[in-house]
């Protein structure tokens, strides 16, 4: 157990490899409740969403959720997050632990009263039940048919007896669900999970894994590959950015960098020399200093070890070799394609 934005949270239970196998190969359960949730209310509640994000919400069907960006003034990122439109005039948004307050204070600061915006991440528990077995196993504890669930797409309806949200999304690069239920019950539904699920050799996953999971399918952290300084377009998030919908929060700070160009770029490094990148070491092109790791690891999927790494746009292309400043000696590495890992469909 380790300290994280505030919460005690599980690095590993039997170990961060074999948790690791047991997601991409069968299962494995996390307990996120640490993630935060905001509600917005009102009348207008939808609008005013569209006008603080750069993802289009015109463009959800009903039960469609959205990966989407806070993003501030500069066009820099305040969070990444995931929009559940529930009504016109109600939604729902999973933020990340670590900036739970200080995105409820930015929506807040800008919805200026018109709609009401709060804090419930203390009224739920949200648990992902991630891997190839994931629907098997969910499927016999809810009536509603998974099959027929797309990625993205949410419901509301009882697992095991418990009424929850079900969305079929995840962090972890395979196919699962993350389910939200009011707190008191949390504690109900990971048992009935677990129970559920040991035939199929469900384990339950910590941080460990799901750090190691999220890298090799190239899928950002904040504080990592976000910050408030970062912009999407140099994230490889450009697609999250729709500049067709109109007006909305950072819109002309993005445009004058798409048509000037980004200074910088996230890449993907594969270790060509012994050693792994971690973040924050230095990334050179020959004597030149061109930028700096974010995350890194041996990927246990790959063995090899993998990393994510800003470098400046003239040296990003895929192919071109670099070093990475290990311990004071430099050991080579090459720029490959993002990300590294996609599951077989």
């Amino acid at each position: 157990m380790v300290e994280f934005a505030g919460w005690d949270m599980p690095v590993q239970y039997s170990g961060v490899i074999e948790e690791h196998s047991a997601v991409r190969g069968r299962a494995g359960l996390f307990d996120v409740s640490h993630m935060g949730e905001v509600e917005v209310r009102g009348a207008g509640a939808l609008d005013f969403c569209q006008s603080l994000t750069p993802n289009d919400l015109s463009r959800l069907k009903p039960g469609q959720a959205q990966y989407n960006l806070l993003l501030n003034q500069s066009g820099g990122t305040v969070d990444d997050i995931v929009i559940y439109p529930l009504k016109a005039d109600h939604v729902f948004i999973c933020v990340n632990a670590s900036n739970t307050d200080k995105d409820f204070d930015w929506i807040e600061k800008h919805a200026g009263g018109k709609v009401k915006v709060e804090n419930t991440s203390a009224r739920y528990i949200q648990l992902a039940l991630q891997g190839p077995l994931a629907e098997k196993i969910l499927q016999r504890l809810t009536s509603s048919p998974l099959a027929e669930l797309k990625t993205f797409y949410f419901f509301f309806g009882a697992v095991g007896g418990i009424e929850s949200l079900v969305a079929r999304t995840g962090y972890t690069g395979e196919d699962g669900f993350e389910i939200f239920c009011e707190a008191p019950d949390g504690e109900k539904l990971w048992n009935v999970l677990m129970k559920e699920g040991s035939e199929d050799g469900l384990q339950p996953a910590g941080l460990g894994a799901r750090d190691t999971l999220r890298l090799e399918r190239a899928l950002p952290l904040y504080g990592h590959e976000l910050d408030d300084s970062t912009t999407p377009l140099e994230a490889g998030l450009d697609w999250v950015v729709k500049f067709s919908k109109g007006p909305f929060l950072g819109r002309d700070p993005l445009l004058k960098q798409k048509e000037e160009g980004i200074r910088k770029k996230l890449v993907g490094l594969e270790m060509t020399d012994p050693g792994i990148a971690r973040s924050h070491y230095p990334v050179f092109k020959g004597s030149d200093r061109t930028g700096e790791v974010t995350s890194g690891t041996k990927s246990p999927t790959l063995g090899k070890a993998v990393a994510m790494a800003y470098v400046r746009a003239e040296h990003a292309a895929v192919g071109n070799n670099v070093a990475v400043e290990i311990r004071d000696r430099r050991a080579a590495a090459r720029i490959v394609p993002l990300p590294f890992y996609r599951r077989s469909k």
